[in-house]
């Protein structure tokens, strides 16, 4: 077959079902790399997250239809490619730009670009785009789009003198290449004097009824606990449960508890415990702590695992796709959620904690008085600055994790065996529970599966959790999955988490591990 050389603006059909588009420029000193990108498109023209971007740092798209082969060098030549699997591609993706970057200088350096379409079966050409440029350092070179239910390929040319970050920006991906300053570390909040008690609750806190009640009623343990001595879980507390409803940052929705959580004070040790550091905690999320501690208590024990001790593992998510998340501040909310779960599981309140994308990163353990300062240093999304690949490191505060080491893509099954061989290395008395977030674009089945299989012997249950529409892969069906002794893995997703309710989000996230606690006991595995 014959290749078609085409015109800036010319386009032709595409009858292959996969496609391999090559940038080819002449090799030689002084000549700036060229590197091959890719954005998918719905007909609105903008991708849907930054998942539709395939790149350096992230080379496949999570539906496996687009991915980025890399660079192949030549006799006096230098081809970069894209491979595009047509029939692959979802049903909301109508274009696909094949885009070209220049690092270290402008396609004006670059002599005799190309831009090559080959079929991906035979490598035979198909069509050729001769692109002349000069100050850019971005431009899509040509694409792919569908028309009546055909694919079709155009050259464009389209330049771009504000580099790759500019070009992606106009299609709708998130940029985010200067991270904020790091900010003065804030000292912890010191404990909590012992002040006469009407001091703390002030009406200014409690929105409930009129002023004349600054009443020496049982002090609310929530804003005022008492030193380390215990906790008792007598009435008082329940009581003292709907005052605080109001400090609760996203608003009153999620934080009130249901009726059945008022009677708290059951079985002995199945309320909320005192937590080692709760006292240095700030006011208003010292109430929030409280008043979670207490949902969670009622959560176990509406499963029947009332005074059940745990070690709790968390595991964020840092992939391109939930910079959103992090940037919204869901993430550090989830964070803080869980931080309840944690102190009221384990003895000492601490939860170990990874993050993960290409690659997982262990983050310092979040003990509880230091959770304002955790959630600012730690929770932070991975290489989302998508386009400093050569630039300068920024110095980090002590135990944070570069996060350009993490990367932007979804590698759950490197993370998921990280925290497999800690629990193997590090032995407990107690089992431990994995509170597992993700926004999905799960695409490793095979190895994940792989990993949770070989964990089902092992004292972990995997709690997974999904943060919107996406596509979980193997997480979503490992529940009917045969061949296992017992069910050690839970998923549920939410579309929203941030108005997901405490009570319901601590019944989901508790729902199957007490079940779990039992077949394993029985099974020998604890």
């Amino acid at each position: 077959m014959t290749a078609t050389s085409l015109s800036k603006g010319a386009n032709l059909a595409v009858d292959s079902p996969a496609v391999r588009a090559e940038l080819v420029r002449s090799a030689g000193p002084g000549v700036p790399e060229v590197d091959a990108s890719a954005l998918l498109l719905t007909s609105a023209g903008r991708v849907r997250d930054d998942g539709d971007f395939v790149f350096h740092n992230q080379p496949r798209h999570t539906s496996g239809a687009v991915r980025r082969l890399g660079r192949q060098d030549g006799p006096g030549t230098s081809a970069d490619t894209v491979e595009v699997d047509l029939g692959a591609l979802e049903p909301a993706v109508e274009r696909v730009l094949l885009c070209a970057s220049a690092d270290g200088g402008t396609f004006g350096q670059v002599p005799l670009l190309s831009l090559r379409l080959r079929d991906a079966g035979t490598g035979a050409e198909l069509a050729r785009f001769d692109i002349a440029a000069a100050t850019e350092t971005a431009l899509v070179a040509g694409e792919l789009y569908r028309r009546q239910g055909r694919w079709r390929f155009r050259a464009v040319g389209q330049g771009y003198a504000s580099g790759l970050a500019g070009l992606a920006t106009d299609f709708g991906i998130t940029v985010d290449d200067a991270p904020p300053p790091d900010v003065p570390l804030v000292p912890l909040v010191p404990p909590v004097p012992t002040a006469p008690p009407a001091a703390p609750p002030a009406p200014t806190v409690a929105v409930p009824t009129a002023t004349t009640s600054p009443a020496p009623t049982v002090p609310p343990a929530p804003p005022l606990p008492p030193a380390p001595p215990g906790f008792a879980p007598s009435p008082a507390p329940a009581a003292a449960a709907p005052p605080p409803a109001s400090p609760y940052a996203p608003g009153p929705p999620r934080s009130g508890p249901p009726a059945s959580a008022a009677p708290v004070a059951a079985a002995p040790g199945s309320g909320p415990r005192l937590t080692k550091g709760e006292e240095r905690l700030p006011v208003d999320m010292r109430k929030r702590l409280s008043l979670r501690k207490e949902q969670v208590a009622v959560s176990l024990r509406k499963h029947g695992a009332a005074g059940v001790t745990a070690r709790v593992v968390l595991v964020l998510d840092a992939s391109g796709s939930m910079a959103s998340l992090y940037a919204k501040g869901v993430v550090a909310d989830v964070v803080e959620r869980m931080a309840a779960v944690a102190a009221q599981l384990d003895d000492d309140g601490e939860m170990q904690a990874w993050t993960f994308a290409s690659n997982p990163a262990r983050l310092p353990d979040l003990r509880l008085g230091e959770l304002p300062d955790w959630l600012r240093l730690h929770v932070r999304v991975g290489e989302i600055g998508l386009f400093r690949r050569r630039g300068r490191r920024k110095s980090l505060l002590e135990g944070q994790v570069d996060m350009r080491d993490v990367g932007i893509q979804n590698e759950e099954q490197k993370v998921i065996a990280e925290v497999r061989a800690f629990v193997r290395d590090n032995p407990a008395p107690v089992p431990t529970l994995v509170l597992f977030f993700s926004d999905g674009g799960v695409y490793r089945d095979g190895e994940i599966e792989r990993e949770l299989r070989e964990a089902v012997e092992e004292p972990v249950f995997w709690q997974f959790v999904g943060l919107g529409r996406a596509q979980y892969g193997v997480l979503e069906r490992f529940d009917t999955l045969p061949g296992r002794r017992v069910d050690n893995v839970g998923f549920f997703a939410v579309d929203d988490i941030g108005t997901v309710p405490d009570p319901e989000l601590y019944d989901r996230l508790l729902s199957e591990f007490p079940s779990w606690i039992a077949a394993a006991g029985r099974a020998g595995i604890l």
